[in-house]
Order: C-alpha cells, then structure tokens, then sequence
C-alpha cells in the first residue's frame, strides 16, 4: 500500500536518491582541493599552505551560508531554491577552472559554499517529506551518506584524475555533474509551491539550551582536529612517509572507507551510549594524530593511521548531530543548519592554524600536532555533556507542507 507521501514503505522516492548525488557531489568540492593542493599551489603561483585557504573559504561560506540559506528560503519553493542552488554551484566551479587568479578561484569557493548551504538546508526537508512519515529516517540517512561516500568515492577520484589533467579537470566534471543534477531536481520534484509552517521565533528560542551548543562544539572541535591534518595530508605522505603522488589517492580511499565505517559505528553504538561512544572516540581520534607524528614516516603506519582518523574522528558526527537535533525539540530547522556551521566552523579554524603551524618550524609534523590539540579538546564539552546527562522529555516536531495536506509528527526518541 503506497503511504501518504505517495511511496511504498521501505522504498524511497527517486528523488531522494537524486538529492543523495547532489550531497556527493558537494562534500567532494568541499574535500577533493585537499589531494590537488601541490597542483593548485604550482598553478596558481603560491605556496601550498597559502592553497590551503581554498578549504578555509569553502567552509567559511558554509558557516554562513548554512544558518543563513536556511532561514532565508524557508518559504520559497523548493524546487526553484534547489535548482538556483546547483546552478550557482556549477556556476562557481566554471569561473573557478576558467581562472589564473588565486583570488578569484577563493571568491569562486566561498560563493559555491553558499549555494552548498541552500541546497543542503532545504535539500534535507524535501528528502524526508518526499520519504513520508515511514521513510524519514531512511531518507536522512541516504543524505548523509551522499556526504560519506564523497570522501570514499568522489575526493579519491577527483585527486586521482587531477595526477593527469591538472586540477581543473575535478572542477570540470563538477560543474558538468551539477549541472545535470539541476536538470534531473527541476524534472523529479513536482512543480507546485512547497512550502515549510515555522515560527522562526521558536526557531531562535531553541538556541538559549547550554546543552545544545555544548553538543555544537563538540561538532565543532572534532571536525577541526581531523581536518587540521587531512588539509595536508598530502604532503605529508608524499614528502615524509616517501609515499608517491599518483598512489596519494589509494590513502584517501583509506580515510574515506574509515570514515563511512566512523560513521555507521557512531550511528549503531550511539543510538544507545551516545557519551561513552563520543568520548571514547574523541580520545581515540586526539591520539591517533599524536601517533601521526612519530609514524608518519612509514608508508604502511601512515596509511593505517589515515585510516585510524576517518574510523575515530567520524564516529563522533553522527551521535553529536542527533544530541543537537535532540536538544532542540521542536525547532530543528536552524539547528540542523547550525550544526553544518559548527563542523565547517571547526575545518576553518583547524585548517587555518595547521597552514600557520606548516609554514613554522614543526613543518609537516605541525599538522598533525595542531589537530591532536583540537581533537584533545573536544573532550571538555563532552564531558560537560556527560555530567549534565543527555535524556529529556520526548518532544514532537511538526512540519506541514504541500506534500502533506496535514501534520505529520515525527517522534524524538526519548533515549539515546
């Protein structure tokens, strides 16, 4: 029996799935400049730290973006705000692998990140409204996997193709990638108004819980220690673990496949446990990348501890992100644009200060050291998370749409 939203239970909608290639393609740009820096650094005429900046600004424009978009178009069509938002995107990697310009490829990032934010706040929305009531959960699930598969998949390829057509050819094929998606949301969403019933007073009210930014700065802290080192990862494996360029991206591939195991664990272990998973992950991901600096010099140890980051650091995203969704009850709409700030906030602070730390006296080795700082650190509101205690009162989020004509309550878990 089809459910309300028009789909079987168990089977989603095309469009999710749609939607699902649209995150792909988007945590790649984010990610993939990390395995071109040395080509984009050579290309461009500045150093490889200074190249760095490309992922600072990418993320600087999701923590805008995110929060922003998502206010922004909560009562625009959806399907207009979507496909606006892949042709930006494809638009700004267009200017980007048409430029000489080191500031114009930065400006043509940071313009991409917001349309990144538009996507993914409404993109979320449609999904799990398309899915109906019995599917949501799937549906969100098919989103952020989008997201993993990227780092498994989309940055090692992209990397990969750059070692032979420079690194306009990724940014090529993104903007060709986009703009299809664009073409395929404008023809599998229905072309009607839909619009989401806020108060954005309520939106805003959630924010005054202590325990809800504690959970941001988790979401925060840890994305930063694992990005501080990732941004770099490349040189380090290249001119300390003797490791050669064209095999750089068979690493990446590692770290995505620890990554999207980080995930499912932290998704199944913290369903249940969710500080004793955070906690224990977090302490694993800061030594990790302590290890990172006496280890890194071996190709085999390098590869494993690259591995060891993606599997510890991603064990804590998905567990943070639903605390944050919890805490905010009824009003989940900016937080889950918030949290996307919080984890882009901390690849901007952690990739900035891993580049100042490259260009010091620890060279390669600063990375590494600057993220087992930040990762370290991540335990202080975990911690306060843990004392405070994470259960409260089921709460129940409404949404009304135009694909459905009424309420559908979605029901918070009252356990973690």
């Amino acid at each position: 029996m089809p459910s309300e939203s028009g789909t079987t239970p168990g089977r989603l909608p095309f469009v999710v799935w749609v939607l699902a290639a649209g995150t792909f393609l988007m945590g790649t740009t984010e990610f993939v400049v990390a395995g071109l820096l040395p080509e984009l650094a050579g290309d461009l005429g500045v150093g490889v730290s200074h190249a760095g900046l490309l992922i600072t600004a990418f993320a600087v424009g999701m923590i805008i973006g995110a929060p922003t978009m998502a206010m922004a178009t909560l009562r625009l069509p959806q399907r207009q705000t979507l496909v606006l938002a892949l042709s930006v995107f494809c638009l700004g990697h267009l200017v980007a692998a048409l430029s000489t310009s080191f500031t114009v490829v930065l400006l043509a990032r940071v313009v991409t990140a917001l349309a990144t934010g538009a996507f993914w706040s409404v993109g979320f929305v449609v999904a799990t409204t398309a899915a109906g009531p019995r599917n949501a959960t799937r549906a969100t699930g098919v989103m952020i996997g989008g997201l993993t598969l990227a780092n498994v998949v989309g940055v090692p390829i992209g990397s990969f193709a750059g070692q032979f057509t420079g690194w306009r050819g990724p940014f090529w094929a993104l903007a060709v990638l986009s703009g299809l998606a664009a073409v395929f949301i404008g023809r599998f969403i229905p072309d009607r108004e839909q619009r989401v019933e806020v108060s954005l007073r309520a939106e805003v009210r959630a924010l005054r819980q202590g325990r809800l930014w504690l959970a941001l700065g988790a979401a925060m802290l840890i994305m930063g220690g694992v990005l501080a080192t990732y941004t770099y990862v490349t040189p380090l494996l290249t001119e300390r673990a003797g490791i050669p360029a064209g095999a750089v991206p068979l690493v990446l591939i590692a770290f995505g496949f620890g990554a999207l195991c980080g995930t499912t664990t932290g998704g199944r272990l913290g369903d249940r446990r969710p500080m004793v998973t955070t906690v224990t992950a977090a302490a694993a991901t800061a030594l990790v990348l302590l290890l990172m600096i006496p280890l890194s010099g071996n190709p085999v140890t390098a590869t494993f501890l690259v591995f060891l980051m993606g599997l510890t650091g991603f064990t804590v995203n998905p567990v943070v992100t639903a605390l944050a969704m919890r805490f905010a009850g009824d009003a989940p709409t900016l937080t889950s644009a918030l949290t996307t700030s919080a984890f882009n906030t901390g690849i901007a602070a952690g990739s900035l200060i891993a580049g100042t730390a490259l260009d010091s006296s620890l060279g390669l080795t600063g990375p590494p050291l600057v993220g087992a700082v930040i990762a370290a650190l991540t335990l202080v509101p975990l911690i306060a998370l843990a004392v405070s205690g994470t259960s409260s009162v089921t709460r129940i989020v409404a949404r009304r749409t135009a694909f459905a004509r009424r309420e559908e309550p979605a029901q918070v878990p009252s356990q973690f």
